[in-house]
């Protein structure tokens, strides 16, 4: 079974994109939001069967982890009550989805997350989307702010009220900001990457997993700067006293395959432990053009993985563990799912 660990839903209905609009204009002028438009389940399957549906059959990708949209989460944007509402929104959303397509799709949910709101507001929904609608997995921005990073480090023990909830549930978070408040951050070629990298750093710089060893967390996009500098960061854990990386962090941390060329898959499973990574592809996501060196669109990542499996970069049991077993093992609520 291929599963991947990391689907957006980037081709909403233009009603539910039109409505944040709406939300948010209302916001700036003090006044209420228009009413939530019926979106009919024609119009999910329209948005899901010609994009995300039809790839994951032409890539032989079997279930997909589906959260909303990581751009559009927006939480600099409104105050705690527009980003409650907006996560409820696009979470709803998600659920319609995976009940139309439960074999395809299971959900992972937006957190209503705010610059200066205590993170203690996000459990009540994490625990909706967990116990209710049957989601495996959360969304976890470590930067609400939008790139000013007014958030303590993800190390903090503010954090840790929403982490305990997480142990709780059973349930890990993929490190996900979303849209760049700056222009000096492109969303997703400077901030995500960035994003992801400060947030292993924040990591190696703490010592969370020893309060928290059953937390979970995905460091997405291959782990952002990481891999390829895995040296600098075992040798600053050194420097900072502080214990081997391998030991300190990466027995709770996991990174996805969410990297668009084959030297950065290949240097991402020589570097990384195998059972340390997820398959993951963020399609139809950040980057959906086709690679004119190899014929193919960049994000389909499955591609790089079994030219590593063909030439021997993974053997038989490792390529069903980055494919399949890992996700599942990280997730146990999709275990579980699937039976």
């Amino acid at each position: 079974m291929i599963i991947d660990c990391h689907g957006h839903y980037t081709t909403a209905p233009a009603a539910h994109t039109a409505w944040r609009e709406q939300q948010v204009s209302a916001w700036k002028a003090g006044a209420t939001p228009p009413a939530y438009p019926s979106i009919s389940d024609d119009e999910i399957r329209e948005t899901i069967e010609g994009s995300q549906l039809r790839l994951m059959d032409e890539r032989g990708i079997d279930l997909t982890l589906f959260s909303p949209r990581a751009s559009a989460m927006a939480h600099h944007v409104g105050d705690a009550a527009v980003s409650l509402e907006w996560a409820r929104r696009n979470n709803d959303l998600i659920h319609r989805v995976t009940s139309l397509y439960p074999d395809r799709f299971i959900g992972v949910c937006q957190l209503p997350q705010s610059p200066g709101a205590p993170i203690e507001g996000s459990i009540e929904e994490l625990r909706r989307c967990v116990e209710e609608l049957g989601f495996v997995g959360c969304n976890l921005n470590p930067d609400p702010s939008g790139g000013a990073w007014t958030s303590p480090a993800l190390t903090d023990r503010s954090w840790y009220p929403f982490y305990e909830a997480m142990v709780e549930l059973d349930v890990p978070a993929m490190v996900h900001v979303s849209g760049s408040a700056t222009p000096f951050f492109h969303a997703t070629g400077a901030y995500y990457i960035s994003a992801d990298t400060t947030a292993f750093m924040q990591l190696v710089q703490g010592n969370l997993f020893t309060d928290l060893p059953g937390l979970r967390l995905v460091i997405p996009h291959g782990g952002g700067a990481v891999p390829y500098h895995w040296g600098r960061y075992r040798g600053l854990a050194d420097m900072l006293g502080q214990p081997p990386v391998e030991s300190n962090v990466m027995g709770n941390v996991f990174f996805d395959t969410c990297v668009y060329h084959q030297p950065g898959i290949d240097l991402l499973l020589e570097v990384v432990d195998t059972p340390n990574i997820l398959f993951g592809s963020e399609m139809v996501g950040a980057v959906r053009g086709i690679d004119e060196r190899t014929g193919h669109h960049y994000d389909d990542t499955r591609r790089y993985i079994e030219a590593a499996f063909a030439k021997g970069t993974l053997d038989d049991a490792a390529r069903a563990d980055v494919l399949e077993h890992n996700v599942k093992r990280v997730y146990p609520r999709l275990a579980a799912a699937l039976g």
